[in-house]
């Protein structure tokens, strides 16, 4: 039976520190898009001259969109559904807006079940890794050996598993004392893995693909249109696994500033990523590519030819591992919550469930060709829909004052007023050309 003051704010608790909220979040936020996109993006469109755009982008998605996911879950206690009844209960749509709030609950399943069954594939490889399979035969043929039909159930159960055991809980807390100990542990990897490379010889020509300044870029569509989408589908703005974070939150904390530290180290992990990968992809004259070619073909193929290479490997896919599982925790603990608030059950069923549809989703996805396909699907129709309609109920359906009032607590001083001239007229905007630019470009993030 709970106490009252767990009754008092949540029926799953709240984090217990400002630090614990942040590298759950960090955790949400650092996933495959950081490890096997930024490197190829930041280089291929730019080199440091791609930060610009970039890290522009992130700091206004931080600033006014990931503190507005934050900012309702906290102020309705609730996740997803309930947020999004918060918002519209007051509108003459509201019936319309109880359904269309599934749909950015339905994107965080999705990419969950995708994501589940790639993780699964780093778990297999870092295996292969250990034991020494991975480097017995070609990265290709150890890679395709798992992504047929059915191809992976073992590792995709042994993943779900893990998650279940982490969300199988009654509290928060223990995804906070996860994210206490995987996120730290991730940034020290990949900074032991960053230090090895950059004693490679040749490695220096992947730091200048990196980071040598090509101006020109910055006149071309393309290059601002890839930052944007990178910064914002890195930040998980989904219109609603950060809700459910957010619904954790106490009212003393800062939740702007929180953002914004969100941003930082989820931008310094990408950069982690970069500096680990490129440099040792040009050390060794293989063409830089990005996606799954990257990480299950390119860089193993890259330890096998270094001394002590097992042992990098290992890491490696540890690291990768930890960004995935971290990223998982996210998004199912969005369906938990909000079944636990819709149906009334208990969290431990409510985990059960949305593990169990996971898996008998995804168990007919194991196919590298199908799971391809469904996460193009959710990533490029479904989540970004999530995020317009998310952006589009907190700053307009409830409105500004609303949310404003949220964002104020635990502020020293309120917000300026260009807060929200930025939060309505340029992130809403921004959010909807996002949607559109994924549609024409077949993926921006």
């Amino acid at each position: 039976m709970k106490n009252k003051s767990q009754t008092k704010l949540g029926r799953n608790g709240m984090f217990g520190s400002k630090w614990g909220f942040i590298l759950a979040c960090v955790g949400s936020a650092v996933g495959l898009g950081n490890i096997w996109l930024f490197p190829y993006r930041l280089g291929q469109y730019g080199g440091a001259a791609f930060l610009i755009p970039y890290l522009l982008f992130v700091f206004l998605f931080g600033y006014v969109g990931l503190s507005a996911e934050f900012a309702i879950g906290r102020k309705a206690q609730t996740g997803t559904l309930g947020a999004y009844e918060v918002c519209w209960k007051k509108s003459k749509y509201n019936k319309v807006g109880k359904v269309l709030g599934w749909i950015p609950l339905v994107g965080s399943l999705g990419i969950a079940t995708g994501y589940a069954i790639i993780i699964g594939w780093v778990f297999r490889s870092l295996f292969g890794s250990a034991t020494g399979a991975l480097f017995k035969t070609s990265s290709a043929n150890y890679f395709s050996q798992a992504t047929g039909d059915f191809g992976s159930i073992i590792w995709h159960i042994a993943i779900l598993g893990i998650t279940f055991l982490i969300l199988f809980t009654d509290s928060v807390a223990r995804i906070e004392k996860v994210s206490k100990v995987m996120m730290p542990a991730f940034y020290i990897l990949f900074a032991f893995l960053a230090v090895r490379v950059l004693f490679l010889p040749g490695s220096v020509e992947g730091y200048k693909f990196l980071f040598i300044p090509k101006w020109e870029s910055l006149l071309h569509i393309d290059t601002w249109v890839m930052a944007m989408g990178q910064a914002f589908f890195s930040l998980s703005i989904t219109g609603s696994g950060m809700i459910v974070y957010g619904a954790y939150l106490g009212k003393k904390e800062n939740i702007v500033n929180a953002s914004l530290q969100t941003s930082l180290y989820d931008t310094l992990a990408a950069l982690l990523s970069a500096l680990v990968i490129m440099p040792a992809v040009f050390s060794f004259g293989i063409e830089p590519t990005s996606g799954p070619s990257l990480m299950f073909l390119t860089v193993p193929d890259i330890f096998k030819q270094i001394a002590f290479g097992k042992v990098f490997a290992c890491i490696f896919f540890i690291s990768v591992l930890v960004a995935g599982i971290t990223s998982l925790i996210n998004m199912f603990e969005a369906v938990i919550e909000s079944l636990q608030n819709k149906y009334k059950i208990s969290r431990n069923k409510a985990a059960l469930i949305s593990i169990l549809i996971s898996f008998s989703i995804g168990i007919f996805l194991e196919n590298e060709l199908s799971v391809g396909k469904f996460m193009d699907f959710i990533t490029i129709l479904v989540v970004p829909f999530g995020a317009v309609f998310g952006a589009i109920s907190i700053y307009y359906i409830l409105g500004k004052n609303k949310i404003e009032e949220e964002l104020n607590c635990g502020r020293d001083k309120k917000l300026p007023m260009i807060f929200s001239v930025v939060a309505r007229y340029v992130y809403v905007p921004i959010t909807i050309l996002i949607f559109i630019l994924g549609l024409i470009y077949k993926g921006i993030g």
